[in-house]
């Protein structure tokens, strides 16, 4: 069987034996490994969830514990301060109706400003004398609180914490009591309560259960209200009689959590995992516990694992599947590749003779078209080469054509200059013949003088005939403008006035070649000057330099006819002028000089005049 010329074979049946059973083998073995990848990777997934969110709730945990904490320091010191109040001493010593009363309101103001829940002063006999909520319905004032433990332990010892659930407004909080001492004994107690809403709301918040234990393992503080009261455990049926004798926690049952630890984690007791009943089933949590600083309670910080967990172990997996699944499609191309490989063999081996045969006819035609383009390119250097020197001819023939122009005004300056000297040097002989040597000395400095101005136009004539390019050097624009001034000063004598110098500062340097440079603004200043020619007195030409952050731009402006659109539009190109004795070919080299130094040239003309702007790099 023939296709597209090369001779087709088609596989064997040992071959195809072969492939199919090739095939098998691979795909139990890619079963095999995505099984054991999913394995794999939902484990380590489930590790690293579990790490995450030990760390999570660690944090978490530690954070709620220092809320707790802040919240605690806050009221510890209240009692002191009162205590040590010497106008609360004084009503309790005196048990009198307008002091008490006085108190009250005291009591109240500081409630209100502390955000305490109740401030309220117990005299020795156990009897609530002010409070803080004196105006409310459940207020203490008048109830015997002699049963307190806070009462009791700080008439003993001077202070006491209680956390408790209240008897007459049936809240729980924390009871912080300082005693009160007179010159004769103990006067009272001032006690401080307490509550924790604002905190449980805050932990709600997280969504993520919180709750505080004392050292018996019951939940005092809590995100979850239905918890409070409620005990880790089994509390002895003795100490659950005493606890519920001292009205602590009300007729609260003192129930179990409603979950149950499976294991801990770690190497303490700090990190359990625990299971949860709910409407979906059992849902498992990671608990935290930290201790809470300056106290013998116990944070536990819950987090659930479940949903967290199924995530990172979705992750892991799909991110195997997504790195298994294109290694083995690169397996199964790789094996096709291999079978199809065999064949081909086959058909490249018959169509071998073929392709060195066309191979070696190509070979003969790129050798002969090789050939032709090295001609080709020698060639092109050989016409770039003369290019580049007719365009240093024409670059040389405008400077040569400029200094052809001013050399009749050259000539007449220093024809002036010349006769000068001959009569100062007439009359320093004559003083000198006189014995007057200092009017001759004077004399002979104006010579000096005119001799050196003569020098200076005959050097630079001398420097801007030279032939040559040079490579960009720092250059001075107001040497540049001055050096172009100085050659055109002669030929427009009659016109220099309307010449508007705007010099830039000394220190303004540009890029390029002082000569080249001269030869581009005489070619602008020559046709500007010429273009006002008509105006007579009216004639304006500015020169001005504005210099950028990396650029110098030389501006040349008349106030001349403008240059005719059908001018413009050529304007840079060779033979296109408007003047009869022109040859097109000043702006032309102006600009190829300007572009040398990597620069541009730009044109704006209408009626009202013409603007030729030059940019040069900033040296």
């Amino acid at each position: 069987m023939t296709v597209l010329g090369l001779q087709w074979w088609a596989p064997s049946a040992p071959l195809q034996a072969r492939i199919r059973r090739a095939w098998l083998i691979y795909a139990g073995l890619a079963l095999l490994v995505i099984a054991a990848g999913l394995w794999g990777s939902g484990e380590i997934g489930r590790q690293r969830a579990e790490v995450a969110l030990e760390t999570q709730a660690r944090n978490d945990a530690t954070l709620n514990a220092a809320l707790l904490r802040t919240v605690l320091e806050k009221y510890r010191a209240l009692p002191f301060v009162l205590s040590q109040d010497s106008a609360l001493a004084t009503a309790l010593a005196g048990n009198d109706p307008g002091t008490l009363d006085r108190l009250d309101r005291k009591l109240e103001m500081l409630a209100t400003g502390t955000k305490a829940a109740v401030i309220y002063v117990i005299g020795k006999d156990g009897t609530a004398l002010a409070a803080s909520n004196w105006r409310e319905p459940t207020s203490f004032v008048g109830n015997d609180y002699r049963f307190r433990e806070y009462f009791q332990r700080a008439l003993a010892k001077g202070q006491a914490e209680h956390f408790a659930l209240g008897s007459v407004s049936k809240k729980p909080g924390l009871y912080v009591s300082q005693r009160i001492d007179g010159s004769s004994g103990p006067l009272g107690v001032v006690v401080v309560k307490v509550e924790f809403d604002d905190v449980e709301a805050d932990w709600n918040a997280s969504g993520k259960p919180s709750y505080v234990v004392d050292e018996r393992g019951i939940v005092l503080v809590t995100s979850i209200p239905s918890w409070r009261f409620m005990t880790i455990g089994e509390i002895p049926p003795d100490r659950l009689f005493s606890i519920r004798e001292s009205l602590q926690f009300g007729d609260a049952p003192l129930r179990p959590l409603p979950f149950h630890v499976v294991g801990t984690l770690g190497a303490g007791l700090d990190l359990a995992r625990i299971v949860m009943p709910g409407d979906a089933g059992e849902t498992e949590f990671l608990n935290v516990q930290v201790p809470v600083p300056t106290t013998a309670w116990q944070l536990q910080h819950l987090v659930s694992l479940t949903a967290p967990m199924d995530a990172s172990v979705r992750e892991a997996r799909l991110l195997t599947l997504l790195v298994l699944l294109p290694l083995l499609a690169a397996g199964a191309f790789l094996l096709r590749r291999r079978h199809s490989l065999a064949l081909r063999i086959f058909r490249e081996q018959h169509a071998r003779e073929e392709l060195e045969r066309r191979v070696t006819e190509r070979t003969l035609d790129l050798s002969q078209a090789r050939d032709r383009l090295q001609a080709e390119i020698t060639d092109h250097r050989n016409t770039e080469q003369k290019l580049q020197a007719v365009q240093h001819d024409l670059v040389q023939a405008n400077r040569l054509a400029i200094l052809g122009q001013v050399a009749a005004g050259v000539a007449h300056e220093i024809n002036q200059p010349v006769a000068t000297i001959r009569a100062y040097a007439d009359n320093a002989r004559v003083f000198l013949n006189r014995g007057q040597t200092a009017p001759a000395g004077e004399n002979l400095l104006r010579i000096a003088a005119l001799t050196e101005r003569i020098g200076s136009i005959t050097e630079e004539l001398k420097a801007f005939a030279r032939k040559g390019r040079s490579a960009p050097e720092p250059t001075a624009v107001i040497d540049i403008i001055e050096g172009a001034v100085m050659l055109l000063r002669s030929r427009f004598a009659g016109r220099m006035d309307t010449l508007d110098l705007r010099l830039p500062a000394v220190g303004t340097m540009v890029m390029g070649n002082r000569i080249r440079l001269e030869q581009v603004l005489i070619n602008l200043l020559q046709n500007a000057l010429e273009a006002v020619a008509p105006k007579g007195e009216q004639g304006r030409v500015e020169i001005r330099v504005e210099s950028g952050e990396d650029t110098v731009m030389l501006t040349v402006a008349d106030n001349g006819p403008g240059i005719s659109p059908k001018i413009r539009e050529g304007l840079f190109t060779p033979f296109n002028t408007s003047k009869e004795s022109g040859l097109g070919l000043g702006l032309v080299i102006s600009k190829d000089i300007v572009a040398d130094y990597g620069g541009r040239m730009e044109v704006s003309s209408d009626g009202s005049g013409t603007q030729f702007t030059v940019f040069l790099k900033r040296a």
